[in-house]
């Protein structure tokens, strides 16, 4: 991964799907050390007033907030998505990509996340019903909170 700890990075988050409470954990530290945060949704949504948090609404449409994400995205930025195929377009254009239960997509995961994620579609597909992931309890914020933290670690060369 390139070394971005000079360049000013990024947060984008894939809003829609984002609990609350993983947005309010970005609020709050985007506020404390000043680090630019947008929110991506095709619905409006509520932001704090401050001079480094950013909403922007995108069209309704299947895979339009991604496609933002992607047209704006750059090396060393981390996006906040649920989105497999989203996390992979973000990992090609060496940005990191981080899910709300606090794991982070890899080159080395991401072939094994996409063919599970396919998996399960084409189960769907058939009728079979899978269930979705459990709650987000305080083990997954704990773990977003701590994944959030390094890469904010690694911006600010501590």
């Amino acid at each position: 991964m390139p070394d971005s700890s000079s360049a000013i990075c990024r947060i984008w988050v894939d809003a829609d799907a984002c609990p609350g409470v993983i947005k309010e954990i970005l609020f709050r530290a985007a506020e404390r050390v000043q680090v630019p945060l947008t929110l991506v949704a095709n619905h409006w949504l509520r932001t704090p007033p401050s001079r480094v948090i950013d909403f922007l609404q995108v069209p309704a449409g299947l895979d339009v907030a991604d496609s933002a994400i992607v047209e704006r995205v750059a090396a060393g930025d981390l996006v906040v998505t649920q989105d497999i195929p989203l996390a992979a377009l973000v990992i090609a254009k060496q940005a990191v990509a981080l899910n709300p239960r606090g794991q982070l997509y890899t080159p080395d995961n991401m072939a094994e996340r996409l063919s599970m994620r396919n998996f399960m579609e084409e189960l769907r597909g058939a009728g079979v019903q899978t269930g979705g992931p459990p709650p987000l309890g305080p083990r997954e914020r704990q773990a977003f909170a701590a994944e959030l933290d390094r890469w904010l670690a690694k911006r600010s060369g501590r």
